[in-house]
């Protein structure tokens, strides 16, 4: 999966959580809510897991490059 749609998925996920849980709260609903809190925390996990691929991949780019400096 591209880094691009997972950051896109990631927020759509914190988004909907978000959504759900002000839902859950307008008409009293614990579950509703409940459902939110997780769908946010997997949008964060998913933003997370996005920032240390890119971290990877930078220090591979960069390792790479550095490695062709020096052959």
């Amino acid at each position: 999966m591209s880094s691009t749609k997972d950051k896109i998925e990631g927020l759509a996920n914190e988004a909907a959580g978000n959504l759900k849980q002000a839902a859950g709260k307008v008409i009293g609903n614990d579950r509703l809510r409940a459902e939110g809190v997780v769908q946010e925390r997997r949008g964060e996990a998913q933003q997370a897991i996005c920032k240390a691929k890119d971290a990877v991949k930078k220090a591979v780019g960069a390792a790479r490059r550095h490695r062709q400096t020096f052959s």
